[in-house]
């Protein structure tokens, strides 16, 4: 052995320096660069030839071999927010893969992960990280079912129907419902409590008009067309949940009983009640007087505020020009 081979076995800085350096991969390439040293080289890679993945596993599959889930719950994904994420995968690529199950060779079906899959389609990837799994029909309803009541920007409607299906399709008890979704009976029995609101007041909560606290108080009256008529009270006069609490416990909408001959001499006379329709009229017809947006908002025995509003101090005058042309 010579001197020269001797000290390049002995130096650690020569030994170092004839290893060849390992290329780490940036975070920002999302879990490719965790998943793709299970492949020895490029043409092992999913989207360059067809291969099939064990059940429990997780792998790069092409999307255009997954199928839709027939089980999905959800059907409207806002464009906007779909288009955001899409942005987001083409520069941190997928965080959490999608789940799928495998019906045949290159064949997958979606369990979980519609929004991503959606999204990646969007930014142009070809294959996709995901997590295989075996489920039945009916597993894979539950869990697509559970994933979307999971979401923090569902509405109550939306949980609610969830919550039914798991009921009437699955086969479930509340019991056995509150345990799967993390939820005590008595909240899954409020949700599902709002399927019985007529369907005005349905979309109103689905929208936002009201809140889950005005949809439980407008629950405990029993005539639906007296739920409807203090709903539209409540998106017209912008009313608090203690108020409309209140009102339900003054009885609103219930007929009120005669006063007896010895009372009627000192009852105080009633006041009118300016129907709804005639108030949305005046309010159209003040909106297109003053060219601004105008609210008519009726209050206790008789009174109210009109609120006209204005977008800058010039408009302002001009509104009060109108008022005060002099």
């Amino acid at each position: 052995m010579t001197p020269e081979k001797n000290d390049e076995k002995t130096n650690p800085a020569t030994a170092a320096a004839s290893v060849p350096k390992r290329k780490i991969g940036g975070l920002g390439r999302g879990l490719n660069a965790l998943i793709e040293g299970s492949y020895e080289k490029k043409g092992d890679r999913p989207n360059d030839r067809l291969v099939s993945h064990p059940v429990n596993s997780v792998g790069f599959i092409s999307v255009e071999h997954i199928e839709a889930n027939p089980y999905q719950p959800r059907t409207h994904f806002d464009q906007q927010a779909l288009q955001e994420l899409a942005d987001s995968i083409k520069i941190q690529g997928i965080i959490q893969p999608v789940t799928l199950r495998q019906l045949g060779t290159n064949s997958y079906q979606l369990i979980s992960g519609e929004r991503r899959l959606q999204a990646s389609k969007l930014a142009g990837l070809e294959t996709i990280p995901a997590y295989i799994r075996k489920a039945d029909d009916q597993q894979m309803l539950e869990m697509a079912l559970i994933e979307n009541i999971q979401r923090e920007n569902l509405n109550a409607i939306e949980i609610a129907l969830s919550y039914q299906r798991l009921l009437s399709e699955c086969n479930l008890r509340q019991e056995e419902l509150g345990d799967r979704v993390g939820k005590n009976r008595s909240t899954v029995t409020n949700y599902l409590r709002l399927l019985k609101l007529p369907p005005d007041v349905q979309i109103g909560l689905r929208d936002a008009e009201i809140s889950m606290g005005h949809a439980r108080a407008l629950i405990s009256i029993e005539d639906p067309k007296t739920q409807v008529e203090l709903f539209r009270k409540i998106v017209a006069e912008e009313l608090s949940v203690r108020r409309v609490e209140e009102l339900v416990r003054a009885g609103f909408g219930r007929p009120t009983a005669p006063a007896s001959n010895g009372s009627s001499a000192s009852a105080a006379p009633a006041q009118p009640v300016v129907p709804l329709a005639e108030l949305r009229r005046t309010e159209r017809h003040l909106t297109d007087r003053f060219g601004s947006r105008v609210q008519v908002r009726p209050g206790p025995k008789g009174s109210g505020e009109i609120k006209i509003a204005f977008d800058s101090v010039e408009d302002m005058q001009r509104i009060l020009h109108i008022l005060h042309p002099s």
